[in-house]
């Protein structure tokens, strides 16, 4: 039986689907600060290879028991993680829903394993994981370290790393006020992400020119200190 054909977005990243998620937290420690909001962008490819936003799931997270609550945090963020309005879910409710949204996206996309994307992802990568190791989920779609992170690729593309800055150089409209929202942080870097991929294959860096006819072009002469 002959293999089959890898897809246009299987082919693009190496097999990864790239997702892109944001969250917020009650601090900086993963393994001990609550998860309180996270939201998650899958990505689709049109017959041109371009990216877009496709669907978004979205959940407010119940403090998982014995988690640590930073003041500080969550006066930044706005949150009150207690209240009754919030219609918060279970962090195992969360989490199960979100792997298998992913999971079903990945497979559509003809990939093998899907790749977080993030602003810093680090950080937001390191919650994730975290949330998926306390609710004991085992069949994860994640990669557990790779990442695709928007800040060195907007510092690359843009000049600019912080997100408000890189969207709208990029032309993207980014509002302050909603910002340090998982739902909408999340779709303005997946917008960005999407600018970024594009705008390189716009330019004709993808996909690759075969290396047997094209010739790498030559460095310019080091002429420091002549």
């Amino acid at each position: 039986m002959a293999d089959t054909e890898p897809t246009r977005f299987a082919q693009r990243f190496r097999g990864f689907f790239p997702v892109v998620i944001d969250v917020e937290t009650a601090g900086f420690n993963k393994n001990t600060d609550a998860l309180l909001e996270i939201a998650v962008t899958t990505l689709k490819m049109d017959e041109q290879g371009y990216l877009h936003l496709d669907q978004t799931q979205h959940f407010h997270v119940d403090p998982f028991e014995g988690a640590n609550i930073e003041q500080s945090a969550i006066e930044f963020n706005g949150i009150d993680p207690f209240s009754p309005l919030r219609g918060a879910v279970d962090e195992s409710e969360a989490m199960k829903s979100i792997c298998k949204f992913v999971r079903k996206a990945q497979k559509d996309a003809g990939c093998q394993r899907s790749v977080v994307v993030a602003h810093n992802a680090a950080f937001d990568h390191g919650f994730l994981n975290a949330a998926i190791e306390r609710c004991k989920i085992k069949r994860t779609p994640f990669h557990p370290f790779v990442s695709f992170d928007t800040t060195s690729l907007a510092g690359l593309a843009l000049g600019q790393t912080v997100l408000a800055k890189a969207c709208r150089t990029a032309g993207i409209e980014f509002d302050n006020a909603q910002a340090h929202s998982a739902l909408y942080d999340t779709e303005r870097t997946a917008e960005l992400f999407c600018f970024i991929v594009n705008k390189w294959q716009s330019l004709g860096g993808w996909p690759l020119a075969s290396t047997e006819t094209s010739e790498e072009p030559t460095p310019p002469a080091n002429t420091e200190g002549v």
